[in-house]
């Protein structure tokens, strides 16, 4: 208690040693909020809304050499594009890393190596040699994840007896079971129900003469070694054991049984491409179904798979000299971000621009129940999702922006918008779990215990209730009139203070990271009718104030996945600064001079033509697998931060 006073008595007597707002340090916020703006604008699509480059890593350009050897389908050109790609990211110690600035990771070396092999390289080649002395170091083939073992069993490279289990016969099981294929996360979902065609196929295309793993295997250590008596006795060993009884019964399987199995997964996976985007609109279900309908017999001129491969392949960016891919797209979040970022600098909410946006995202409003509605069956019909044509999958992070974006602009067609609003907030109340928090795509999908399953090891199985995104949804509440006596606020207000750091500082789930979850805390918190004053805003306050660089940015590595130790630290980014920035201000801070420090950052690092340039990867797909360049973050947040800055010290 009394370090919370003093760390208080802190914030207080630094807010003290204000310093006069100069009008050349006006003139230049005006100056730079009104770069950015023009910029934003100059950069929209015709139909008026805004879908930034996605980046990832090198593994789905490897795993899109893999995925055209195995259809059949190689353009030369094509394949020369992306293997350029390829070498010009491997590392000096001959690997492959899964975000910018980080070390190499042993399953982006072994896919990007095996698409050297695809495409001619022989294992004597240079790159290849320095990328297998890589891998071996890492842990070779024995160590790699359910997914790399998957690709490479396509082409004989990983025996399939000793690939995990994903028994179609998953489909039977019902809803009301303990695990059925809704207990797992959205994504988790559309990746699985593809594989669970391929695995109960077990396809092997002949590779090309220059593909050999068969050296990439390390000596196994004697069975049970370096084990302990918790490692005997645990879930993990029990659900390793049941993936040995399955594979080991498969033979028994009734032919009758399997067909069925196959049909309903054929059925559930076809029904969710329909509405158009690809499955599930992200690059791994989408190339995995295009698989499982070559394992169903599909011919590569029927409609279906056609579509199919041609969703996939529009997530390829095709340059002069290299391709690669995205992820996916993001329109409705960066539309949703982008028109925010306008408002909130000064942009007034009639603007014919804004308004146009605001038409194109109310068009975008979800029009049926996707997967949500097994959990939560009495939710009413609403929502957006990230993507392009998505519907079957409406999230609650993208429904808050997309709210708050929309909230103050007037259109023609004003009804539309208004129900459009009510409906969101309504599906968004709805989609609470019981903890007080809000997963991103679900209710109360959180069985920890699920985790141990052996397909979970892309660390992502589950969707869990998360700090950053029930802190968006405080803060669209309260943007609607909402405060924190009403009774779902009250809910999520608890769960948010359960989740603070014993240092001050929240884990940010889908952004890098406890810059990402500190800042949208503080900011929802305080937009529901929390006071700065709050002993949990003053802690998240003090945590962000202690981690400014000399420079008076803000940075953090996606390296604070796995090691909790080294948040905070990292190189500056426009992005991560504004998230602090913003965080400080909403969190009670104005003429405090660590908020001029960084807005004077943001304001030195704009390019002429107001934009912003950033390598580093802000964004998280799956913590510690998978991580994002949203290059549309390192505009319209420093822009948000810019304004907000602008707006207090105007008033």
């Amino acid at each position: 208690m009394k370090a919370m006073v003093l760390n208080a008595n802190r914030i207080d007597s630094e807010q003290s040693q204000t310093q006069p707002i100069i009008s050349d340090q006006t003139k230049s916020i005006n100056q730079a909020i009104h770069a950015s703006q023009e910029y934003l604008l100059s950069i929209r699509k015709s139909a008026h809304y805004w879908c930034f480059p996605l980046e990832a890593d090198s593994t789905l350009v490897a795993d899109y050499i893999m995925f055209s050897h195995y259809i059949g389908k190689v353009d030369a050109i094509r394949q020369k594009k992306a293997i350029r790609w390829i070498l010009d990211t491997q590392l000096d110690d001959g690997g492959w890393n899964i975000y910018h600035g980080g070390p190499s990771e042993l399953n982006a070396t072994v896919k990007c190596a095996f698409a050297l092999q695809l495409a001619g390289y022989t294992l004597e080649n240079e790159a290849l040699k320095r990328a297998e002395d890589c891998l071996l170091r890492l842990g070779g083939l024995h160590k790699v994840n359910s997914y790399t073992r998957f690709y490479l069993g396509l082409f004989n490279q990983y025996p399939w007896n000793r690939i995990v289990s994903m028994p179609p016969e998953l489909m039977f099981l019902p809803t009301s079971f303990f695990f059925n294929i809704y207990e797992i996360s959205s994504w988790s979902r559309a990746i699985l129900v593809p594989l669970c065609i391929i695995w109960s196929h077990r396809p092997i295309k002949t590779p090309p003469k220059t593909v050999d793993c068969s050296r990439w295997w390390r000596p196994k250590p004697p069975r049970g070694y370096g084990k302990t008596l918790r490692d005997t006795f645990s879930w993990k060993t029990f659900f390793n054991t049941v993936d040995a009884i399955v594979k080991r019964s498969a033979r028994f399987y009734a032919p009758f049984t399997r067909r069925e199995a196959l049909r309903r997964a054929e059925t559930w996976m076809l029904e969710h491409m329909r509405r158009g985007g690809g499955l599930a609109a992200i690059y791994p279900a989408m190339l995995n179904a295009v698989i499982a309908l070559d394992c169903l017999g599909y011919d590569q001129d029927d409609p279906i798979f056609q579509n199919a491969y041609n969703e996939f392949m529009k997530l390829m960016v095709e340059e002069e000299e290299r391709l690669w891919f995205q992820p996916c797209f993001s329109p409705t979040w960066d539309t949703a971000l982008a028109m925010a970022a306008l408002q909130r600098s000064g942009m007034p909410a009639d603007h014919p621009e804004i308004q146009r946006s605001c038409e194109w995202l109310v068009e975008q409003e979800i029009p049926i129940k996707g997967d949500w509605q097994i959990k939560n069956p009495y939710g009413p019909t609403g929502g957006w999702a990230f993507e392009y044509d998505n519907d079957y999958y409406a999230d609650t992070d993208d429904t808050a922006m997309v709210l708050m974006a929309i909230r103050n602009v007037k259109i023609p067609m004003d009804n539309r918008r208004i129900g459009s609003i009510q409906r969101g907030i309504d599906w968004l109340l709805s989609m609470q779990s019981s903890d007080g928090g809000w997963g991103a795509f679900d209710v109360d999908n959180n069985k920890e215990i699920l985790n141990m399953i052996p397909f979970a090891d892309h660390n992502a199985l589950l969707d869990p209730s998360t700090a950053d995104v029930t802190a968006r949804i405080l803060e669209m509440l309260g943007e609607f009139g909402y405060d924190y006596k009403f009774s779902p606020a009250a809910r999520a207000i608890s769960f948010l203070r359960s989740q603070q750091e014993p240092d001050g500082s929240w884990y940010g789930r889908w952004g890098v990271n406890y810059i990402y979850g500190t800042w949208q805390v503080i900011t929802g918190l305080t937009k529901i009718g929390v006071s700065p004053s709050d002993p949990c805003i003053r802690r998240g306050v003090e945590w962000l104030l202690k981690f400014q660089q000399e420079d008076g940015g803000w940075g953090e590595s996606c390296e604070t996945y796995g090691d909790p130790s080294l948040r905070g630290a990292g190189p500056s980014t426009p992005s991560q600064t504004a998230w602090a920035l913003m965080g400080l201000m909403n969190g009670g801070l104005v003429d405090h001079p660590a908020i001029q420090k960084g807005v004077d950052y943001l304001i030195r690092c704009q390019s002429p033509e107001g934009n912003w340039e950033e390598d580093y990867f802000t964004g998280t797909g799956f913590p510690r697998v998978f991580y994002l360049r949203y290059t549309g973050y390192r505009n319209y947040f420093p822009l948000m931060a810019l304004g907000r800055y602008q707006s207090m010290i105007e008033s």
